[in-house]
């Protein structure tokens, strides 16, 4: 088959790809010797440091310099410098302060450049579109960049241009990645050589996509849908006559950086208040709809003067299957109740294990290195926490990284790692675990009413000390209220979906066929310092008559004696 272009591919096609670049070998040799001066340069910088007793006063240096090594190495090592950026427990902070620069203060490419592509775009010069353009670009990034303008009808806008020659460089890149990825993983620790290939893979899939400003453009509008009804996230919007795949003009977004602390502070902006906002989103992202952010670095985030977040650059996401999701899902369930012969099990669905793996010897191991770690306080309990523990299985066990979790692990570590640097002592779980609780109270599915039972339930035993820490995490959340989940709970029990939940209570409530007033006054106490008894009658009836009139008018003679259990 004859070798296409790579520049004229729609999406990324390693085969297409490896037959164009394979007998090129002046341009691959060129390009290695790049990489390698480059690089080579910087880590022999670092060493001669070392040797002469120099590190503390060329610790600057060595800094900028590493940003500027990436810089000339271009858009890939460009993306992975970005991620880095994001770091501050990995990446030490002269190194970290330098490579946040390479989100937005980039060289640019000329105007006179940009220009030509607009014109060459949208048939029409910029003079024809719009009623202004800054002569300058307002940010730089590594696939394009960004001039502020004015359409005539009076709107603000973000005009972003691509890079010229963007689609050789790249896809030269993404080649000798995969080149090396196949070499490089019978060498590598953690079992991550099983499918790298796999990973690089999934990485061109994403930034051929990033490159195609309508597919971003439809990103956003889809990400905007999704958050419709959330008061506390802003998507700009897109003006589509005025966009290609390689310019895209959207609503401009005035807000600072979620990393400029010095005009948080001015505009008197809560930065464990934007850490909230992020970290409930990309829950909601991954557990709900199940389409992610999978860049959510400092330079795609900005917070607003009213407090909103608004989300920027949607040219690399990512959407999660059904089946996925539920498993995610099952997989924190098991976790949290320490059922790690299920967890195993979670693993081997998400493809962290083949199917043919003998988990006998896994299965312990997990109890050993996660069971710890749950035993620490939650306040001592994060994403990072769970990954070291992880890693020492990985040494021992054949776990490895499936591809499609790649962008998964990015976006979390991203998140993490940006909350950090706006509140070093932050940890995720504080966020996270009232926004599990409180879906799982809420139970809006049949799938997360069963993993509630599968949490408060363990061998037919109600676990009180779940049900006390979930109900009082969400009585910590303002925007939680008791009655109409109590309302959703009750109709959940009385209807035929919930047969197995009512002979569950009871078995809870009851032993040897008698019922222990202590137990029902238990349940009782954990919810009567906010509600009446009279509150709860009225929500329960609600609930019932909207189940069954006859069923709810069964009840009404054991109102009275229950009145009598419950306030003695």
């Amino acid at each position: 088959m004859a070798a296409i272009d790579p520049a004229l591919l729609g999406t990324y096609d390693a085969a297409a790809i490896a037959r164009y670049y394979r007998w090129r070998l002046g341009s691959l040799g060129w390009r290695i010797l790049q990489i390698l001066w480059w690089l080579g340069t910087f880590v022999l910088g670092l060493q001669s440091d070392r040797w002469l007793s120099r590190e503390a006063q060329n610790r600057p240096r060595r800094a900028a310099q590493l940003r500027q090594v990436l810089t000339n190495l271009g858009p890939t090592f460009i993306k992975v410098g970005q991620a880095l950026s994001t770091r501050p427990d990995l990446v030490r902070q002269d190194f970290l302060d330098e490579l946040t620069k390479l989100q937005d203060q980039l060289p640019p490419f000329p105007t006179a450049e940009a220009m030509a592509i607009i014109e060459a775009e949208l048939d029409y010069s910029p003079q024809e579109i719009f009623s202004t353009l800054s002569p300058l670009p307002v940010a730089a990034a590594s696939l394009g960049q960004v001039y502020r303008g004015q359409l005539f009808s009076g709107e603000e806008v973000a005009v972003k241009v691509q890079r010229p020659n963007l689609r050789p460089v790249l896809c030269r890149d993404l080649y000798l990645m995969r080149w090396a990825a196949g070499w490089l993983g019978v060498f590598l620790p953690l079992n991550l050589g099983h499918d790298l290939t796999l990973i690089v893979d999934e990485f061109g899939t994403k930034l051929f996509e990033e490159i195609d400003y309508l597919n971003e453009g439809h990103n956003a509008e889809r990400f905007a849908a999704n958050f419709k009804e959330d008061s506390t996230v802003k998507v700009p919007i897109i003006y589509w006559p005025y966009c290609s795949r390689r310019v895209l003009t959207l609503e401009w977004i005035d807000g600072c950086k979620l990393t400029d602390m010095v005009s948080l502070q001015r505009g008197n902006l809560d930065p464990d208040r934007l850490i909230e906002i992020g970290v409930t989103a990309g829950l909601r992202q991954l557990l709900e709809f199940g389409f992610f952010h999978a860049d959510p670095h400092p330079g795609n985030l900005f917070a607003l003067a009213d407090g909103r977040m608004a989300y920027i650059d949607f040219g690399m996401m990512d959407q999660l299957d059904q089946i996925t999701k539920e498993t995610l899902v099952d997989a924190v369930v098991h976790l949290i109740n320490q059922d790690f012969d299920n967890l195993g099990k979670d693993f081997v669905k998400l493809g962290f294990l083949t199917p043919d793996t003998d988990l006998g010897p896994i299965v312990p191991a997990l109890n050993r290195v996660l069971g710890d770690a749950l035993g620490a306080k939650v306040s001592d309990f994060n994403f990072k926490t769970v990954t070291d523990q992880f890693s020492e299985l990985m040494y021992e066990y054949p776990f490895r990284v499936p591809a499609k979790f790649a962008l998964i692990i990015r976006s979390l570590v991203t998140q993490e790692g940006l909350a950090l640097s706006l509140n070093p002592n932050f940890k995720i779980i504080n966020v996270a675990y009232p926004y599990v609780a409180r879906r799982l109270l809420l139970g809006e599915t049949p799938a997360l009413r069963q993993r509630l039972l599968e949490v408060l339930f363990q061998d037919g035993q109600l676990q009180w000390d779940r049900l006390e820490n979930m109900l009082a995490i969400a009585r910590g959340d303002t925007g939680f209220d008791l009655l109409p989940t109590a309302g959703l709970g009750i109709r959940y029990v009385m209807s035929e979906e919930g047969a197995h939940l009512r002979q569950m209570i009871v078995l809870a409530l009851t032993e040897d066929d008698r019922l222990h007033t202590q137990e029902v006054q238990r349940l009782w106490a954990l919810v009567k310092d906010e509600i009446t008894f009279d509150r709860v009658l009225g929500v329960a009836w609600g609930a019932l008559t909207n189940y069954s009139l006859e069923r709810a008018e069964q009840l009404v003679p054991a109102v009275g004696d229950l009145r009598q259990v419950l306030q003695p």
